[in-house]
């Protein structure tokens, strides 16, 4: 039998206020990718990274997506972009965009893809491609049917037999600024979350929490719901004694960086 499907979120909404510019910009974007290349090394099939602060991503005249239409940073290819329009509640509305971009039905893994737009508001310049969501149904959200499909390019890449279009079991959440988070990480944390009842996991440094977290498609609108302010998944998992706390400090450090390395803060 196959193992349970895990899609990865990116969380890149972020003005990065105390390091001085979004993270999703930081090092000409070696984190963006960085991070990306963890989710998909670590077991992750389709990748959702959420942009708020930096505008929608853009197409750009060679149909590479880029971070926005003036960054000149290219997103990974075969991600999904999704835009969260607001972005500056924090963490929660950035949180609710990934986990509605990961429930709808339809997307594949592949090289060209659609952005989704929470909430579905014209995306601008080179927003052709878009897959507009407009509300979120937190009662729906586990069983993956709150959207629907707006228009989109088709693409000549197959998607693989394990890369189902259906939305997966699990999800695993990132930031984008953890940057010595790597593909060992997320995969351990995916299969301890595989192998429990609660499908719910988080990565911990000694005794700090950390990323990502694994969650089963059960729990999506529970965070959702729970979600506030500058807390994502955090205060729904504070409520859970199911989650697996999975030790991952022989691996890295899941320090995220709020300062640039010169600062002397």
């Amino acid at each position: 039998m196959s193992p349970e499907r895990c899609d990865g979120i990116l969380l890149a909404a972020g003005a990065g206020r105390r390091y001085g510019m979004p993270k999703v910009l930081a090092e000409d974007g070696r984190w963006l990718h960085g991070a990306v290349a963890a989710l998909r090394d670590g077991g992750c099939a389709r990748i959702f990274v959420v942009l708020g602060a930096t505008g929608p991503a853009y197409r750009a005249p060679d149909r590479e997506w880029q971070v926005s239409q003036t960054s000149g940073i290219a997103l990974p290819a075969g991600v999904h972009p999704v835009w969260a329009a607001d972005w500056d509640l924090g963490l929660s509305a950035s949180t609710r965009a990934g986990l509605a971009a990961a429930a709808v039905p339809g997307l594949s893994t592949r090289e060209t893809s659609e952005q989704t737009g929470i909430p579905g508001e014209s995306a601008g310049p080179g927003m052709d491609d878009t897959l507009a969501a407009r509300t979120f149904d937190t009662g729906n959200a586990a069983a993956g049917n709150s959207y629907s499909r707006n228009s989109g390019t088709e693409s000549s890449t197959a998607t693989p037999a394990n890369h189902s279009t259906e939305p997966a079991e699990l999800v695993a959440i990132m930031p984008v600024d953890t940057p010595d988070v790597g593909p060992a990480v997320v995969e351990r944390v995916i299969a301890a979350a595989r192998a429990s009842e609660s499908r719910l996991a988080r990565a911990f440094f000694g005794t700090t929490p950390g990323h990502p977290v694994v969650l089963g498609r059960a729990h999506w609108a529970g965070v959702c719901a729970s979600a506030e302010g500058n807390s994502g998944a955090g205060t729904y998992l504070r409520q859970r004694a199911d989650m697996v706390c999975v030790t991952c400090d022989d691996l890295a450090t899941g320090i995220d960086r709020d300062y640039p390395a010169d600062s002397a803060l």
